[in-house]
């Protein structure tokens, strides 16, 4: 039996950022509080497609962050090297346990 794959559309190229973050346990609604706040500067950045915060259902202080972007420069340089990122951190940062691990993806064909 031979199976035939037609591809009928092709979504346009992107760069999916994914950052594991860990809040202080028992700071969690803060944490989402001040990622709602904050949540426009990332959204005010050039090259910036999409953007979501899900929270672990089995580990609740645990945070995953997924941002699609055109590209990682657009990433680097339209959010990360502005004020908009320092102003990120400071709303963000004393909610983490530990430094966020932060990769970007690409899709496979």
């Amino acid at each position: 039996m031979r199976f035939e794959v037609k591809r009928l559309w092709k979504a346009p190229s992107v760069v999916l950022e994914v950052a594991e973050i860990n809040v202080v346990p028992g700071r969690e609604a803060d944490f989402t509080e001040a990622y709602r706040r904050a949540r426009g500067l990332v959204a005010a950045s050039p090259g910036l497609r999409s953007m979501r915060m899900t929270r672990g259902v089995e580990s609740p202080s645990r945070f995953v962050l997924l941002i699609e972007w055109d590209s990682v420069e657009a990433h680097d340089q339209g959010f990360r090297r502005t004020d908009r990122f320092g102003a990120w951190r400071e709303a963000l940062g004393p909610h983490f346990a530990e430094a966020p691990r932060v990769e970007h993806f690409e899709d496979v064909e």
